[in-house]
């Protein structure tokens, strides 16, 4: 079988230098494409919370939960800390801050004229 012509492409978009910064963002965006993480980070917004309170509240494994975990904790979204045999994880406040100033830094969404100078 060959390769479908999407398969190609994306092999080719691969292939090309992609920008540091734009990988950057990208890291977080990709921890946030999915539905059980934004539903981690809804929880942890409103406390830290052991493993079990999040497999409680999403109602998916451990071992699932903990990798939703990790990809979140890789982004810097995350933090975790033992407390006795649980682990506590909690939202870097500060990580959501940098990462939404980074953002547009980087897209030029700060260079921008704002809708009310555009003339229609």
């Amino acid at each position: 079988m060959s390769p479908s012509p999407a398969h190609i492409r994306s092999t080719i978009a691969a292939a090309i230098d992609q920008p540091d910064d734009l990988r950057e963002l990208r890291l977080v965006h990709k921890a946030l494409a999915d539905v059980n993480r934004l539903r981690i980070v809804r929880r942890l917004a409103v406390a830290p919370a052991t493993v079990s309170q999040l497999i409680d509240h999403v109602g998916l494994s451990q071992p699932l939960v903990s990798w939703h975990l990790g990809r979140l904790r890789a982004a810097g979204l995350v933090r975790a800390r033992r407390a006795g045999r649980e682990t506590v994880h909690t939202l870097v406040p500060e990580a959501w801050e940098t990462f939404v100033r980074r953002e547009r830094e980087v897209l030029g969404l700060d260079a921008r004229p704002s809708a009310e100078g555009v003339a229609s």
